[in-house]
């Protein structure tokens, strides 16, 4: 698409590869990221993952690299919030993994069409496109 920034949410799964170096699904978060550090694409992420990465990150770090490492993150995506609809859709969907659902209700409610995730298993009602970062680079690129 000339001329047409790709908009993408991506599941804080991918976020955590990036950010903590898992093995070897960091290889391809880091290509997803270096998109959007290039302005090929635009990545949004809830601002649960927020919480969600700095808890996962201070078994890791100290609590001052951990929030070293969320700012230089945030430059990259554009937070979404997570609102009163957000958790009430999410509490009334069939989805098993509540945090999921947020997730999946968050790029919804904000008119995105794609979800990149390693967890692609757990959105199978999912109404917009859910992709794997594999499966997204390939086809990005």
């Amino acid at each position: 698409m000339p001329g047409k920034t790709a908009k993408i949410f991506v599941d804080t799964d991918v976020c955590l590869d990036l950010l903590s170096g898992r093995q070897p699904f960091n290889a391809h978060a880091e290509k997803l990221f270096s998109l959007a550090d290039t302005g090929k694409i635009k990545i949004y992420v809830s601002s649960l993952s927020f919480a969600n990465i700095d808890y996962v990150l201070r078994s890791q770090y100290s609590t001052n690299h951990s929030r070293q490492i969320i700012a230089k993150f945030k430059t990259l995506v554009t937070v979404l919030f997570v609102d009163s609809k957000t958790i009430d859709l999410a509490i009334a969907s069939e989805f098993k993994d509540f945090e999921d659902a947020i997730q999946y209700f968050s790029a919804i409610e904000n008119g995105l069409t794609i979800l990149v995730t390693r967890n692609t298993k757990d959105f199978k009602k999912a109404t917009i496109k859910i992709v794997h970062p594999e499966t997204y680079l390939t086809k990005a690129l």
